[in-house]
């Protein structure tokens, strides 16, 4: 690989996804994971590596040896490669002798990684947060774009006698062709609510690395702010590029921090001060809370009605629904609910990941 392996790799995706390989956002994350733990400048253990986590059925194989000997100039021998791979500390990859210990180097980062990325954030060791902390600064939110009211020429959308009338002028007066126009594409506002309260404590950084990345891609069209007692807007410290000085730097403009939850008058607050004057109009708004609700239920239900009437879609994720036997039983969840567009995961690298897919087709 060149000398930016993830712009790289986000642009041989591309290619593949043309040519019918479903290499989607999370398998790029997986890619990119892996790569971690190989000599991206050894063209076999590249091969060997990105073919394992882009590819998910038999028939992808020949398009990506294709593609990837035209993206890269060649493709290995169809023969495993044994490398030494550096599997991230506390990953249970197996130990002794054969094949679960010693077997090919791909197949033992791949397991590493596909288990890492599943697992709870709120139970990693210190090395395997460096690891998932890293895989969520390379994620890409977005809410996709929608149409303005502002013109632009080509399309079929109507005729523009303005630009009908130039090319007359210019072809002597003779109507030689009807100029039309389309509307203008603008990307759509998101909006990220994140609780962070004592019950949300475990997942309130990582929910927040995750606003930062967001941030990283549209920072004029995204929105960010804290839910606790309390509404705190930090979309202008999640501006910083460093993930770890914006995220110290929203922990300091953050002065309810693991303290109790009003997700209803923090809600209002956010409806009355910035959701009804335009950020929430036409918005996708994400709710990342687990929903337990210390202020009046009723009233959350009633900002949810709001929030929806206003919003282009809104998500709720809770933690806790990637937990076997999850039914959202708390008083605000319930509340909420009957408003909400989609209840989605939020505990793991790969539900985040997932997350990203929601945004987009939103």
């Amino acid at each position: 690989m060149r000398a930016d392996p993830v712009a790289e790799l986000t642009a041989f995706a591309r290619s593949l996804r043309e040519r019918g390989v479903a290499a989607d956002a999370s398998r790029v994350v997986a890619a990119a994971g892996a790569l971690d733990h190989v000599d991206v400048l050894d063209e076999a253990q590249v091969y060997w590596t990105t073919r394992l986590t882009l590819c998910s059925e038999p028939d992808d194989l020949p398009r990506f040896d294709a593609a990837f000997a035209e993206w890269f100039g060649s493709a290995p021998q169809p023969a495993p490669v044994q490398t030494e791979v550096r599997t991230p500390a506390g990953s249970d990859t197996g130990s002794g002798s054969g094949e679960g210990a010693a077997g090919p180097a791909e197949r033992v980062a791949a397991t590493a990684l596909e288990t890492l990325r599943t697992r709870d954030v709120a139970a990693l060791s210190a090395a395997e947060r460096v690891e998932v902390r890293r895989l969520i600064a390379l994620l890409a939110p977005s809410a996709g774009t929608r149409r303005s009211m502002r013109r632009r020429a080509g399309g079929r959308a109507g005729v523009d006698p303005v630009r009908t009338m130039r090319t007359m002028l210019r072809a002597g007066g003779e109507p030689v062709v009807l100029e039309r126009w389309r509307r203008r594409e603008k990307p759509r506002r998101l909006v990220l609510l994140v609780d962070v309260s004592g019950s949300m404590a475990p997942y309130a950084d990582w929910l927040l690395l995750f606003a930062h990345a967001a941030v990283r891609v549209r920072p004029f069209a995204t929105e960010v702010f804290t839910v606790g007692t309390r509404l705190t807007r930090v979309t202008r410290a999640l501006r910083l590029r460093d993930p770890d000085a914006a995220l110290q730097a929203a922990a300091q403009t953050v002065p309810d921090w693991s303290g109790g939850t009003r997700i209803g008058e923090s809600m209002q607050a956010f409806l009355d001060r910035w959701g009804q004057r335009g950020a929430a109009r036409s918005a996708v708004v994400v709710i990342f809370s687990d929903g337990w609700e210390r202020g009046g239920a009723e009233l959350l239900g009633q900002q949810a009605a709001r929030l929806r009437r206003l919003a282009h879609a809104v998500v709720w994720v809770n933690p806790h629904k990637g937990k076997e036997g999850f039914t959202p039983e708390t008083a605000g969840m319930l509340a909420a609910l009957p408003n909400v567009d989609t209840l989605v995961a939020g505990h793991s690298a790969q539900a985040l990941a997932d997350l990203v897919a929601i945004l987009a087709e939103s």
